[in-house]
């Protein structure tokens, strides 16, 4: 095997992830934030939650993305594990599909494939069909990147070394074990059984050694979704563990098969004439056997999983980290299929969740400076540090994510997250200000009356009731904007009343807490602009469609 084999089964390799990449990539630009209704509707059973997972894996041709498609959906709240258990059955199943097409040859129709797909990239205006276009050019350069390595490939039928080497995989662990580190490194089931199909076309290695190969190139395949959990939920762990027991189970209910009786000699009578066709059709039988046993014990694989990787306690505890969101230190999965709706939904129920928190804060302000004390000064500070930490992570994860966006509804959607996560932020400082004051209070033995008092409660009372009506983001309605318009003017109405108000008890010479009330009428002003900033945020993108962001 020369050095232009090698760089030709490189290049061959590349083309083929690249081609996988770019129907992801196309999948994701024409579903966009869609994607998150269409599972809600079809993960309804077992039954269609498998159609769901074999449909979109067969379209993007990689098992590896729908499960990291599938761990970001449960991590942001928007699919139970019970749910995403089936959706891992399907793709285990629409993963098939690659080796099925390279069997059938339509490789051939490569050159065809990758031209329509860039005619309809360059020459058509309309989003929808671009995106499309991409997903079918994908699809013709990933069978010129096979084709390309099996030419470069051909050489080796005449290397004695490699055949030595071929032949000893018939040893069950080590074919297993290569199947599954090979698998690991290129992060592409697809690619791997469309090499050893190349292998086994040119005659290097028999179906017997291929397929240990292949069982573990299905176990190797679980390292992409490992990674991607990692900075997730407990929940989206447990995707990964469902994700690798299903094909940790399958491998030993085959490889014992393969050992204890001819399934292998069945299946070249079966498909006596092409080699990678028998590969194929062991691919496809050892995932839909796995499938049809594991179907009717989903439930009970969940709950394995939820023993192997039980909640815990600091988990509901700890408000100062990213529940819904990965930190996006690790967010490396920005072409995705999902993505987009993962990051909208993600994004929301940490805005939501964010709101619930400032809320709190505004309370306990109002409360602390009525006491006159800065007793509960430090619980306001500690949840006001918390508020500062969700704005920045929240605000750093949208930074990395609204660049891949190419959904413009989704990009509108994302920007106005931005929005609102600043003026929440704003809140909360304001809520610090007023829980402030109760040191100058102190320090000058300043009181307020029981008149002042009863106006900073029904500050309070006011400030509260806008507050609940910006959450959840998702039903900020042009009728509920309308309510909270109503509110800021109500607000900017009770500050000038309350201004004059004061002036009065200050001629009486009534009141020596005049400057810090000014000041935190100022604040309570200022609360009401930032309610009225967030509901106006997302009123302007809110649609029928816009579905729960936070349920």
């Amino acid at each position: 095997m020369q050095i232009t084999d090698v760089l030709s089964l490189l290049g061959g390799l590349a083309l083929f992830l690249y081609g996988m990449q770019m129907m992801s990539a196309g999948l994701e630009a024409a579903a966009g934030n869609r994607m998150k209704r269409i599972l809600e509707r079809l993960t309804s059973n077992r039954f269609l939650g498998v159609l769901v997972g074999a449909g979109i894996t067969a379209v993007i041709q990689s098992s590896s993305a729908t499960t990291v498609m599938v761990v970001g959906f449960v991590n942001s709240g928007m699919m139970t594990l019970r749910q995403a258990v089936w959706i891992i059955m399907g793709a285990n199943i629409g993963t098939t599909v690659t080796g099925l097409l390279i069997a059938l040859d339509v490789g051939a129709m490569a050159p065809l494939l990758a031209f329509l797909g860039v005619a309809f990239v360059v020459f058509l205006k309309r989003p929808i069909l671009r995106h499309w276009g991409q997903i079918i050019a994908g699809l013709g350069i990933l069978f010129l990147g096979m084709g390309m390595m099996s030419d470069a490939m051909a050489p080796l039928r005449d290397s004695q070394f490699f055949i030595d080497l071929m032949t000893k995989m018939s040893n069950p662990v080590l074919g297993i074990l290569v199947g599954m580190i090979f698998t690991a490194i290129i992060q592409s089931s697809s690619a791997s059984v469309g090499i050893l199909q190349t292998l086994a076309s040119s005659g290097l290695i028999g179906l017997h050694s291929a397929a240990f190969i292949l069982f573990g190139q299905n176990i190797g395949t679980c390292i992409t979704a490992v990674l991607a959990s990692i900075g997730t939920s407990r929940s989206a762990k447990r995707t990964t563990i469902i994700h690798l027991m299903f094909n940790v189970i399958g491998t030993i209910l085959f490889t014992t098969l393969c050992i204890l009786t001819p399934l292998t000699n069945w299946i070249e009578a079966l498909v006596p004439t092409s080699p990678s066709g028998q590969i194929a059709a062991m691919h496809t039988l050892f995932n839909i056997t796995t499938t049809l046993l594991l179907l009717p014990l989903g439930t009970q694989l969940a709950q394995i999983a939820e023993r192997i990787l039980p909640d815990r306690v600091s988990d509901s505890l700890n408000q100062r980290r990213l529940l819904y969101i990965k930190p996006v230190d690790n967010t490396h999965e920005q072409h995705r299929i999902g993505t987009s709706a993962i990051a909208i939904n993600g994004i929301g129920r940490e805005l939501n969740r964010m709101a619930e928190i400032v809320e709190s804060n505004v309370r306990e302000s109002f409360l602390t400076v009525l006491d006159g004390t800065p007793k509960g000064l430090p619980a306001v500070e500690d949840t006001e540090e918390t508020i500062d930490f969700l704005n920045k992570e929240i605000s750093k994860y949208i930074s990395s994510v609204i660049v891949y966006e190419t959904n413009e509804r989704d990009s509108a959607r994302i920007s106005a997250f931005f929005k609102i996560s600043g003026n929440l932020e704003r809140i909360g400082d304001h809520a610090m200000n007023i829980s402030e004051y109760t040191k100058l209070m102190e320090e000058k033995k300043i009181a307020f009356s029981e008149e002042t008092k009863q106006e900073i409660r029904q500050m309070q009372n006011v400030s509260l009731e806008a507050m609940q009506l910006i959450y959840p983001l998702e039903s900020i309605t042009t009728t509920r904007l309308e309510k909270i318009a109503k509110l800021e003017q109500k607000i900017d109405d009770m500050t000038d009343v309350m201004r004059q108000n004061q002036l009065v008890r200050m001629h009486a010479g009534a009141d020596e807490s005049a400057v810090i009330y000014s000041e935190l009428l100022t604040d309570f002003e200022r609360i009401g602009d930032h309610i009225l900033n967030i509901g106006e945020a997302m009123a302007q993108i809110s649609a029928p469609e816009y579905s729960s962001a936070a349920q």
